[in-house]
């Protein structure tokens, strides 16, 4: 079976006539599959939208190298605690609502993905392409996940313990 490519719509969950412009956006094959994944547990948590906590979930559980971008091992194990609680209730607050934290400008296009998460992706997007990779890692979409301290991902990584402004410069 062949891994789903960042053009092939059904990578997150969409037919190709749902597909957004985000959607056809140059991702590695593992950031594509965690985008599938955030989609699947958004829609498992009766959630609208994937949001910013959903993508750094599945980005802890797929990508190695967004693990290892953590200095305290542990942490990653903290971090996995505190998503799993909020699949059974921590993050019910933020069910039905969207994320966006007015940081951002809103981002069209994106059909189920919030403003934020439709940002982060755009800017790994160009995080790749200023370092000359013609595709955005998990790496690249974490380092701008953690750039807006009211996204709930930064939330989550604040709650687990996690140094984000030191977060952000381990990921410069």
């Amino acid at each position: 079976m062949q891994s789903p490519t960042p053009s092939d719509a059904t990578a997150y969950g969409r037919t190709q006539e749902e597909a957004g412009p985000l959607e056809d956006a140059p991702l590695s094959d593992e950031l594509a599959l965690v985008v599938a994944g955030a989609r699947r547990r958004a829609m498992r948590g009766g959630d609208r939208q994937i949001d910013t906590a959903h993508l750094l979930h599945s980005l802890l559980e797929t990508d190695p190298d967004v693990r290892a971008a953590f200095a305290d091992k542990p942490q990653v194990a903290r971090l996995l605690g505190y998503l799993v609680q909020r699949s059974i209730g921590y993050g019910l607050q933020w069910q039905g609502a969207v994320e966006d934290s007015g940081v951002v400008p809103v981002v069209s296009g994106a059909p189920g993905w919030s403003p934020l998460v439709a940002a982060a992706m755009e800017a790994g997007v160009a995080r790749a392409a200023a370092r000359g990779e013609g595709r955005a890692r998990g790496v690249d979409v974490l380092a701008a996940l953690a750039a807006d301290a009211e996204s709930r991902a930064v939330e989550v990584l604040g709650r687990a313990g996690v140094d984000v402004v030191e977060l952000r410069e381990r990921l410069s």
